[in-house]
């Protein structure tokens, strides 16, 4: 749908999706959508730089299954300082990748950092959702499917397993 001055209307997405990174064989890694965060980041483990300005790294799907993870080589866009929440700069590696959100698809700068003791392995930061989405707050997985873990069996309470 088109807006009067000819713009596309933002996607309107919740404040955790998931996304994927086709080319890097992601279907889906559960990300924060943060608009206090200029930057995108990515979990990533085992950084190694090769030779011609190229990376290679582990990126870990699941913040408790530590073996669903994928390793993947790319080349290094740049290289910035961060400052990190907790409020020390920080010099990280850059790379870019095709990431979807819902049915969108865009290239986006995502640099390359350790939150293994963050909730969410990926943030997706204002550079990369401005003009295209609108954050709905109040909502989460808005255009993709939460995956439920597995119920676990209801156990009786001792008054009933008494009967």
């Amino acid at each position: 749908m088109a807006l009067q001055n000819g713009e596309k209307k933002p996607l309107v997405i919740g404040w955790v999706e998931y996304v994927g990174i086709p080319d890097w064989h992601i279907s889906r890694v559960r990300a924060k959508m943060d608009t206090g965060a200029r930057n995108s980041a990515l979990h990533v483990e085992n950084i190694r730089e090769l030779p011609h300005g190229r990376v290679r790294f582990d990126v870990r799907l699941h913040r408790r299954n530590t073996d669903r993870r994928v390793t993947v080589e790319a080349p290094i866009k740049r290289r910035g300082r961060v400052r990190a929440s907790i409020g020390h700069a920080e010099l990280r590696i850059f790379v870019v990748a095709r990431v979807r959100i819902g049915s969108h698809e865009q290239d986006i700068e995502l640099s390359l950092v350790d939150r293994e003791k963050m909730i969410f392995r990926m943030l997706i930061g204002r550079s990369a959702l401005a003009h295209d989405y609108l954050i709905d707050a109040g909502r989460r997985y808005v255009v993709s499917k939460r995956v439920r873990a597995a119920a676990k069996p209801k156990t009786r309470r001792k008054s009933e397993r008494a009967k």
